[in-house]
C-alpha cells in the first residue's frame, strides 16, 4: 500500500488529488509543507502530493523554495478540478450565516459569493479543516469553504454547492518521491523541472536561459529566490517543455551549465493531459 503524506486534512483537496492517483493508499496528513516533505525524507511516506499552482490564485506560495532543497524529486504532474461548497451544521440556512472560513487562496478563489453574502472571512489553515471547526463549533452563523467531500466527512450541510469564481478553477499538483525516476524517451509529450544557482556575471540569467530560446524549448515557468542572505546570486526554479536526452534540450542544458554555478535536474516525467487538452482548447 502507498503511503502519501499531503499538507492539509482528510477530504481536502490534496486529499482527493492523493486518493485519484493512488486508490486506495495510506493517507498522511500533515500540517505543513514541510512536515509533507519530510515524511518522504524520513521514509515515514513514499510519496508527497503537493500542490503548486492554481489557474485562479497562482503559484502556492513557499512551495518553490522547498522543492530545491527537500532533496526530493519530481516524478509525475497532476491536474485537479476544484470545486467549493458553502457547508454549514445541519439546519443552517444562509441568511443566518455571518462568518465564513477557509483557506486564503480558497477565499480568493470564491470572492463572487463571499461578496453577495457580505459575510465576514475567517482565514484557517485548510480547507477541509476549516469543514471540521464549523462542525465543532455547531454554531449556525459559521460557514465554511470547503471541497465536496469535505461536508460528507463532517456531518454537514451544503448551503450553497459549487460557489467558485472559475467553474475551470485548478490546481496542479507534482509527486515527489525520494528516488529520482525520470520518464524515457518516448516521443511523448515530457517535462523537466529544474533548479539552477546563476554565476555573479553580467547578464547571466539572460545568457543562461538563450539556449532555451535558440533551441526553441519552451520554458513554462520560472520562480527565483534568494539562497541566504547578502548579495548572492539568485536561484531558479523552472521547468521546460522536453526531456534532457532531446537534442533540443539537451543543447539548452549545455548552454545553462555553462553560465551557471549549479544546475540540478528535478524530475523528467510523463505531461499530464490536462496540458494537451489546454493548447489545443
Amino acid at each position: 500500500m502507498t503511503r502519501v503524506a499531503y499538507q492539509g486534512e482528510y477530504a481536502s483537496n490534496s486529499a482527493t488529488g492523493a486518493q485519484n492517483l493512488f486508490p486506495g493508499c495510506a493517507e498522511l496528513p500533515c500540517t505543513s509543507f514541510e512536515q509533507a516533505l519530510d515524511a518522504v525524507t524520513l521514509g515515514t511516506a513514499d510519496v508527497a502530493v503537493i500542490p503548486v499552482d492554481n489557474s485562479a490564485a497562482g503559484r502556492v506560495a513557499d512551495v518553490h523554495h522547498l522543492l530545491p532543497e527537500s532533496g526530493l524529486f519530481v516524478i509525475a504532474e497532476y491536474f485537479l478540478a476544484i470545486h467549493f461548497d458553502l457547508v454549514g451544521v445541519p439546519g443552517a440556512s444562509l441568511d443566518q450565516v455571518e462568518y465564513v472560513r477557509s483557506h486564503v487562496h480558497a477565499l480568493g478563489q470564491c470572492r463572487k459569493v463571499l461578496r453577495t453574502g457580505g459575510w465576514r472571512t475567517l482565514v484557517t489553515d485548510d480547507t477541509a479543516g476549516a469543514a471540521r471547526e464549523v462542525a465543532e463549533l455547531g454554531d449556525v452563523r459559521h460557514a465554511a469553504l470547503a471541497p465536496p467531500a469535505a461536508a460528507r466527512h463532517y456531518g454537514l450541510e451544503v448551503l450553497q454547492a459549487g460557489v467558485e469564481d472559475d467553474p475551470d478553477n485548478t490546481t496542479r499538483f507534482v509527486i515527489l518521491s525520494r528516488d529520482a525516476v525520470f520518464a524515457p524517451v518516448t516521443g511523448e509529450p515530457t517535462m523537466t523541472s529544474l533548479f539552477f544557482a546563476v554565476r555573479n556575471i553580467p547578464s547571466a540569467l539572460y545568457k543562461a536561459l538563450g539556449g532555451f530560446a535558440s533551441n526553441a524549448v519552451n520554458l513554462t515557468k520560472i520562480e527565483s529566490y534568494q539562497m541566504g542572505a547578502g548579495l548572492n546570486p539568485s536561484c531558479f526554479y523552472v521547468e521546460v517543455e522536453g526531456h534532457p536526452d532531446e537534442p533540443g534540450v539537451a543543447l539548452a542544458l549545455q548552454e545553462l551549465r555553462f553560465f551557471s554555478s549549479e544546475v540540478r535536474v528535478l524530475g523528467v516525467y510523463p505531461a499530464h493531459p490536462h496540458r494537451l487538452r489546454e493548447r489545443t482548447a
